[in-house]
């Protein structure tokens, strides 16, 4: 596997993205390899940058996409302790939510 150049944080030539700005753009990388990194914080942080020119369009959510994105929200808002929906996604810390998490420490 070849080597893919580095460039510092901001100097990356144009047409580069990371998948953020792709997504941002209404872009996905469309099974391209990056071509590029781009390095910052003294090289404990990185992104990988994909060619805007190879990108594909985001695919369109269809309604069994949709109902499945919902399914998957209102799994990771349910307490799995009181099983309720509190309509905020359930911190992994916790394994509960703030309510039955206070009233365990009591």
């Amino acid at each position: 596997m070849a080597a893919i150049p580095v460039y510092p944080y901001r100097l990356a030539p144009a047409g580069l993205m990371t998948r953020r700005q792709l997504r941002a753009a209404g872009l996905r990388p469309g099974g391209a390899d990056p071509v590029a990194e781009i390095r910052w914080r003294r090289g404990r942080r990185f992104a990988l940058l994909y060619d805007a020119r190879r990108a594909r369009p985001v695919r369109p959510m269809t309604p069994g996409l949709w109902r499945a994105h919902a399914a998957m929200m209102r799994a990771r808002r349910t307490c799995p302790a009181c099983r309720t929906d509190r309509g905020y996604v359930i911190p992994r810390s916790l394994g509960t939510c703030l309510l039955c998490a206070d009233s365990a420490d009591t």
